[in-house]
């Protein structure tokens, strides 16, 4: 082993000792806890693939997945289509107004997503009311105490806080379409839309690859802001499968049970990943 191999190993340990730490000894792990009788503390006993059968029979994490399923897919749409629109507007020659464009539109990114949740709670509960009270509009009224406009509340507030980060993705795709194509797009009588749809888009489908992959997974793990927001009601009508796996693990103390839940979960969002970068990807090398 000569001199640059010795350092590139020594330059690299630090970090395959992180994953090896944080990653891959905490998941296998978890993989023989998610086998047991696990109460945090002590394992009172091996149960096989019980935990993995007992789940598909529990009626309440069936439909918190089906639920994290449904707002995964209704946040994906919402970021992905205003974060490109926020894109396109603060590309255009707007002089220093697209600067502060950018700055306003990121910002949401930057707070934290229990503080979101309880900003977004005021102006569900509060706001919304005193609108509903001036205008009489039954609309905006106990919005976070029913299932359906609690599922829109956390998909406004989740579209609201990632759309800013999105946005950063397609402008540096936009910013990176060649200005000669433009042109050429124009003095071929082209308009703006037949020049975004004929030029840009094709140029940008790699940043759908990456922005997809990032809401799809930011989606699936959302838990901070369902309990600040909702709290899974009402009666655990807008639980999310984290909040799930949460609560039997710290409040019902059935760990292994949780475990399990975990592992299950891992694999459906790797999975719904898989195949979102493989037709992504595909996409990119038809066009």
């Amino acid at each position: 082993m000569n001199f640059k191999s010795r350092t590139y190993w020594l330059f690299l340990l630090p970090t395959l000792l992180a994953l090896l730490l944080v990653l891959i000894i905490p998941f296998f792990q978890g993989v023989y806890y998610s086998l047991t009788e696990y109460n945090g503390f002590q394992v009172t006993g091996f149960v096989g693939l019980d935990n993995y059968i007992k789940l598909f029979s529990d009626e309440q994490f069936l439909y918190s997945l089906g639920f994290t399923g449904a707002f995964s897919l209704a946040s994906v749409i919402g970021i992905n289509v205003i974060g490109l629109a926020f894109a396109l507007l603060v590309t255009q020659k707007l002089g220093k107004a697209s600067t502060f464009f950018r700055t306003v539109y990121f910002m949401p990114n930057l707070i934290g997503g229990i503080i979101l949740g309880f900003i977004w709670q005021f102006v569900f509960l509060k706001a919304f009311t005193g609108i509903s009270e001036v205008t009489g509009l039954e609309f905006f009224r106990g919005w976070l105490a029913d299932t359906e406009t609690g599922f829109w509340g956390l998909v406004i507030l989740f579209v609201w806080q990632m759309s800013g980060y999105i946005m950063v993705i397609y402008i540096s795709f936009l910013n990176n379409v060649p200005k000669e194509l433009l042109e050429a797009a124009t003095i071929d009588g082209a308009n703006k839309w037949q020049s975004f749809w004929k030029v840009k888009f094709p140029l940008i489908i790699p940043a759908f690859t990456v922005s997809l992959f990032l809401t799809l997974s930011n989606a699936f793990k959302v838990y901070d802001q369902n309990m600040a927001l909702t709290g899974g009601g009402p009666f655990g009508s807008t639980e999310m499968a984290t909040m799930n796996i949460y609560d039997t693990a710290f409040k019902v103390q059935e760990m292994g049970y949780a475990q399990s839940k975990a592992i299950v979960f891992l694999i459906v969002i790797t999975l719904i990943s898989v195949i979102q970068l493989y037709f992504t990807r595909k996409k990119e090398t038809e066009l």
